[in-house]
């Protein structure tokens, strides 16, 4: 057997066994590819109108103040602020919950959970590990997390059986674009490899990312590729830089710690241009205020920094997060984003659902062709 019909067979065989489960990530894939601006329009009820030009949104520690004064479900622990102040404000609990406040009023407009929300976290969780629940979440995991890494074969091996043999232009031609008139398995041919070849390289940078977020193991690799050591920790945490600043010893231990909304506007001096600002609470004086400030969609990871202030004189004592990060969790992070394409804003998200629905097209080519290969008069024969 020549080493190319030894290929075909493994890619046949790798496709077959994993096309269920690529077909489905591929599928809700394309469902999640507007995830974020789909559940931002499902909370346009909750953007504030037009205020009078005279009418300023409240300060930060009012508004947390006006939340507490409400009964909220729970301690706060960070708040979320848009650039532009008719968004909600989004305000953290210990619980992990969740309520978006309006910023004029400081009114509770609710938990964010809508129908839409609800419907994409579903699909998500049918993408990750199909949808199942309790212990039997890990098998799920596991089946998707192999058939990614199989689907990294089938991109490799396709390739290989993709490339014409023949060096003529006209083979180069049928080969890269899709041909008219076509039927059957010449068509599903046509269209199985035309799709993975324009489709291979955002696909690789799909799967690749998809393999960090599975594997320890690929995420060690990324690292060692960098050059560095692997760390122990899954990932950067910005309390690894937090504490190496001693804030013990402060110039008036008596006097009261400087407001939050002063804190707010010296990380946005700091950071002209910013969309998004989040404000994490510490339970003590003595830590640091860490102030995460995004001048992106909030999933381009080079465009968010956090940036560290002594609530005690309100001075800025360091920076963390990504500029200070080495350069295997930068490309890391990069890869967690580049997964779903939004690291590079609404061009990266639509061509990674473009990309993930050729693959559905090309699930479905392949199997017709084993279809009719094994089941089909030639099969029978």
């Amino acid at each position: 057997m020549s080493l190319r019909r030894a290929i075909f067979w493994i890619h046949l065989a790798v496709g077959v066994t994993a096309a269920a489960v690529i077909f489905m990530m591929a599928v809700t894939g394309v469902i999640l590819t507007y995830e974020a601006q789909l559940n931002r329009w499902a909370l346009r009820g909750y953007r504030a109108d037009a205020p009078a030009p005279n009418v300023a949104p409240l300060g930060l520690d009012e508004l947390i103040a006006r939340v507490n004064g409400a009964g909220a479900a729970g301690i706060i622990t960070s708040v979320a602020l848009k650039s532009d102040p008719r968004e909600p404000a989004v305000v953290g609990l210990d619980d992990g919950a969740t309520v978006h406040v309006d910023r004029f009023t400081g009114e509770r407009l609710g938990d964010g959970n809508t129908r839409t929300q609800r419907f994409l976290r579903s699909v998500l969780y049918w993408h990750r590990w199909f949808a199942l629940e309790g212990e039997y979440r890990i098998i799920g995991r596991t089946f998707t997390a192999t058939a990614n890494l199989g689907f990294l074969f089938l991109l490799a091996s396709g390739l290989y059986l993709w490339w014409p043999s023949a060096g003529s232009r006209a083979a180069w031609r049928q080969a890269l674009w899709f041909r008219r008139g076509l039927g059957g398995r010449a068509r599903d041919f046509n269209w199985h490899g035309v799709i993975g070849f324009w489709s291979a390289v955002p696909l690789a940078v799909i799967v690749a990312g998809g393999a960090t977020i599975s594997y320890q193991w690929a995420a060690d690799l990324v690292h060692r590729l960098a050059g560095e050591t692997p760390p122990f920790q899954a990932s950067p945490r910005p309390s690894a830089s937090v504490a190496q600043i001693d804030l013990s010893a402060t110039p008036n231990p008596g006097a009261p710690p400087v407001e939050l909304q002063a804190l707010a506007a010296g990380a946005a001096a700091e950071t002209p241009g910013w969309r998004t600002m989040t404000i994490g609470l510490p339970e003590s004086i003595h830590d640091p205020v860490v102030v995460t400030v995004d001048r992106g969609t909030g999933r381009q990871p080079s465009k968010s920094e956090d940036l560290l202030f002594d609530r005690a004189t309100g001075g800025m004592v360091g920076r963390a997060g990504y500029p200070t990060f080495s350069r295997g969790f930068k490309i890391r992070r990069w890869l967690r984003f580049a997964h779903t394409g939004e690291v590079y804003g609404v061009a990266g998200q639509s061509i990674a659902g473009v990309v993930s629905l050729g693959v559905a097209v090309t699930v479905w080519t392949g199997l017709a062709m084993s279809w009719r290969r094994f089941f089909g008069p030639a099969g029978r024969r």
